[in-house]
């Protein structure tokens, strides 16, 4: 109702109509009244815009050909020396550009660029010829005979074979110890560190424990604490129990830190 009011450059009606806006949009609580508010943006947005435009400004507009002519008065044109009689220069404007002109005119303008200072090399660039192709060895191909594939996992299989007979044949080595000792002596049984620890061989101890460790999880020995509470170990009364045991699942896992201090 109040457009042309509104439109007037010296009113301020659309500044206080937004305000008054704002404030009642603080109490909006249903679809009717959010509508009404976006209804009343649009025309804000609207006046707001042809409000804008009734604007004058004061700057004049590029003039290409006028900047033209600056610069080549800048540049130091000379207009004298021109042939009259060249049909061809009608209606442009005539003369020619001293030698130095463009350096002139580059000076001029290096104040208003920044650019970093070019590389010079001290003994000259690098030369850009092709690396020189390196000649190609051939390789002798191996021959593909049977017996030769057989050969190299014939000889891993044998090398996993002898690690493992060598830990089975240590195991059954203390299992025979352990078994010896309470042969002669079934009463007395045998402390866990006396039979691990090798008191020259920090790394040896470790072995056996490792050992024992397998004797301990098939059933041919067993753990127990004596009355000050350290580990003894001594041998099960038979194979048959070992197995019923370790089928019943009736088996501890024990975890035994021994660093080299309490080796010594």
């Amino acid at each position: 109702e109040n457009r042309e009011d509104m439109l007037s450059s010296k009113s301020n009606r659309l500044t206080e109509a937004l305000e008054e806006a704002n404030k009642l949009f603080s109490g909006v609580s249903c679809a009717r009244e959010a509508a009404l508010d976006a209804q009343f943006l649009v025309l804000a947005s609207n006046l707001g815009k042809e409000k804008a435009n009734e604007l004058r400004s004061e700057m004049t507009a590029f003039d290409s050909l006028a900047f033209a002519e600056d610069l080549l008065t800048f540049m130091g044109i000379n207009r004298i020396e021109v042939e009259e009689n060249d049909s061809d220069s009608e209606g442009t404007s005539g003369g020619y550009l001293p030698s130095n002109a463009w350096h002139k005119l580059g000076e001029e303008t290096e104040k208003y660029f920044r650019r970093a200072p070019s590389f010079h090399y001290m003994l000259g660039s690098f030369k850009s010829d092709p690396p020189v192709p390196r000649q190609r060895i051939e390789r002798q191909k191996k021959a593909t005979g049977g017996e030769e594939k057989r050969a190299m996992p014939a000889q891993l299989k044998k090398m996993e074979e002898s690690h493992q007979e060598a830990t089975e044949k240590e195991v059954e080595r203390i299992l025979g110890l352990l078994q010896t000792h309470f042969k002669n002596d079934p009463d007395t049984p045998i402390s866990f560190f006396d039979l691990v620890i090798d008191p020259n061989s920090f790394a040896r101890t470790v072995e056996n424990i490792f050992h024992v460790s397998f004797i301990i999880r098939d059933g041919f020995a067993r753990l127990k604490l004596d009355d000050d509470k350290l580990p003894i170990i001594e041998p099960s009364k038979d194979k048959a129990g070992g197995e019923d045991d370790r089928s019943n699942g009736a088996r501890n896992q024990v975890v035994i830190s021994l660093n080299h201090q309490e080796w010594k």
